[in-house]
């Protein structure tokens, strides 16, 4: 199907290297970035960090906010001060609900965003896209796209191994993301970008490599997801849409989140889903699951403390999630015993 207008949103520049946070006001005003500036960050994010660019910026209009998670009181929250403030920069320092209100407010209040990770937990860290909780769904919404990401991979490597196999994990579901995409080409004549496609798809093939990489060099490792990342997002933002990065295996996803919410991380839970959607897609889903023990990642629901019968239970709701956008899970989902079938035979429960 052919698209009467199509928008790609893209970064204008991505820096990436060891100990370029030092840098950071030098990229930002290079880009003709203008203050007062608003830096969005966590109480988890290492303080030496927020203070490296707050002495960068000592001589430039700068606010500092702190916020615990992607919800719409905390939205609201960073809107209302920075409108206050009148601020023109964001800068979203931390991990992926950290950036996705930064992108949000930004997108709200019209100003440029810049995206500054200090996990490399999932690809929200480029797309024009945010979660946001509170909004009655669970899916992502518009948000700002990064002007700029700066991607300090001392930073990044030093985050949690957790947030980093949950990277890998929610950059390994682009493998059924993209078959869900040709698939709703396919059936419903949905506009399907193949170079976005294949983009996404290498972005899933060198996630997949860290696993040896990281034994070696973490660092090393995690630049290569970095990147891994950071291309997804791009994929999503030259197709206007979530498709390449996101199918049933996020809806599965989501379904856990509303069913038993902050368990799990959410790349985790992706990665869960891609083995049980390739599956149904008929993909070696084994090899796939053979991968994610290498690196690290769960394969069973009960290893993330995960009931049985919620994994069935949101096995058979996921289509409902975002019923516009047809996946293999089809417009009637999954049955009762259909789905513990499938969970059951893949081993994700037992």
């Amino acid at each position: 199907m052919e698209l009467k207008e199509h928008i790609i949103d893209l970064p204008k520049k991505v820096y990436i290297g060891y100990d370029i946070i030092d840098n950071i006001k030098e990229y930002i005003l290079s880009l003709n970035l203008s203050g007062p500036f608003l830096v969005v960050t966590g109480p988890l994010v290492r303080k030496i960090i927020t203070d490296k660019i707050i002495e960068n910026f000592k001589d430039e209009n700068i606010e500092v906010v702190e916020v615990k998670i992607a919800s719409i009181d905390e939205v609201n929250k960073v809107e209302e001060f920075a409108k206050s403030s009148k601020i023109n920069t964001i800068i979203g320092v931390g991990g992926g609900n950290i950036i996705d209100v930064a992108k949000y407010v930004a997108y709200r209040i019209g100003k440029e965003f810049v995206s500054l990770p200090t996990a490399p937990s999932h690809d929200g860290i480029t797309s024009p896209f945010a979660s946001i909780k509170g909004l009655g769904k669970p899916t992502s919404v518009k948000a700002k796209g990064p002007i700029a990401i700066i991607a300090d991979i001392n930073v990044l490597a030093s985050a949690p191994r957790r947030l980093i196999n949950a990277g890998i994990g929610d950059t390994i579901g682009k493998i059924t993301a993209v078959r869900d995409w040709q698939l709703a080409a396919k059936l419903r004549g949905e506009y399907y970008g193949d170079y976005t496609a294949s983009l996404a798809l290498m972005s899933a093939k060198h996630a997949l490599s860290c696993a040896k990489i990281l034994e070696k060099d973490v660092r090393a490792g995690v630049r290569v997801l970095t990147e891994a990342l950071i291309s997804s997002g791009v994929a999503m933002g030259m197709a206007g849409s979530t498709r390449p990065a996101s199918g049933s295996e996020h809806l599965f996803a989501h379904a856990i989140e509303i069913l038993y919410p902050d368990k799990a991380l959410h790349g985790e839970l992706v990665a869960l889903g891609t083995i049980i959607m390739a599956y149904l897609h008929g993909i070696n889903w084994k090899k796939i699951k053979k991968a994610m023990k290498k690196i690290g990642l769960p394969t069973k629901a009960k290893q993330l403390g995960i009931p049985d019968e919620i994994v069935i239970k949101a096995l058979t709701i996921a289509h409902t999630i975002r019923p516009e956008r047809y996946t293999i899970l089809g417009d009637r989902g999954l049955t009762w015993e259909a789905a513990e079938k499938i969970a059951k035979e893949t081993g994700v429960i037992e």
